[in-house]
């Protein structure tokens, strides 16, 4: 019986897209990654639908307020003290802690940058139950016009740390005991998965990269996918749009964005070149 992932505080635990038009995005991922859907819309509120992959959860689509825009949440065990934190350290609340029926508890936050984040407190809903796995969640990352500044506020909020495993990114994002977590719960293989990783790597849960001279500060959520090329002529066929590819030692990318806008990137893994 699969075992429930939970997430620590400061680890990435869920993401929604928001999207003008909902059903056009649920048949746009659905087709792209092989997404099934529920409608899990309470009673009076916005359009939600509960994504799964192969049964198991890995993120929503919801109405959007404004332009289409993929979320990241972080869990934290008290969304009402780290959203004063995110405040208090330069940062802004965009949406006040509110309660989210008994799944959990959330909020909608800006870093000092400019990033808009949520945060997570779960209840009945831990977050994402399948992720690393073609068609799932992968990583989100960071893409920042200040890694130093972002480093010290995030690592002041969440209490991250930094590795540096090559040229391709600014720093890995590591939870410091992460890794066990995982052994100790959904994941007991993962060392001997990684057994050839750099040391630290279980502990990662994404990236802090520089971003482009004209590049908003923004959090990207990436997707393993078993073929960039298959996926990306998938992504044009299915009426989006690729906007670079990009190929780092552990894998290949695709930057891409829906018919509505919304961007992400996917991710062909591959042994180190």
């Amino acid at each position: 019986m699969p075992r429930t992932r939970t997430y620590p505080n400061g680890v990435p635990c869920w993401i929604a897209a928001e999207e003008p038009d909902p059903d056009a995005a649920m048949e746009f991922y659905g087709a792209l990654f092989g997404w099934t859907f529920r409608d899990i819309t309470p009673p009076g509120a916005p359009v939600y639908y509960l994504a799964a992959l192969d049964g198991a959860d890995v993120g929503a689509i919801t109405v959007a307020r404004g332009d289409a825009v993929w979320s990241t949440f972080v869990a934290t065990d008290d969304v009402d003290q780290t959203a004063a934190a995110f405040e208090a350290g330069g940062g802004a609340v965009l949406g006040e802690p509110r309660d989210a029926g008994a799944d959990g508890r959330t909020a909608a936050v800006r870093d000092p940058q400019g990033a808009a984040l949520r945060l997570w407190q779960a209840r009945e809903h831990p977050g994402s139950q399948s992720v690393n796995v073609p068609g799932s969640w992968n990583f989100s990352d960071l893409r920042t016009a200040d890694p130093d500044a972002s480093k010290d506020f995030y690592s002041r909020v969440f209490g991250w740390r930094y590795h540096d495993f090559g040229p391709t990114v600014e720093a890995m994002i590591a939870v410091p005991g992460y890794g066990a977590h995982l052994a100790a719960t959904a994941d007991p293989q993962i060392y001997e998965r990684q057994a050839g990783a750099p040391e630290g790597f279980a502990d990662v849960i994404g990236a802090i990269e520089a971003a482009e001279p004209a590049e908003p500060t923004h959090w990207r959520v990436k997707f393993s996918v078993r073929s960039r090329a298959d996926t990306a002529a998938l992504v044009e066929k299915l009426g989006g749009t690729v906007l670079a590819t990009d190929d780092q030692v552990w894998a290949d990318l695709a930057h891409v964005r829906d018919p509505q806008g919304a961007q992400f990137t996917v991710s062909e893994f591959h042994e180190p070149r």
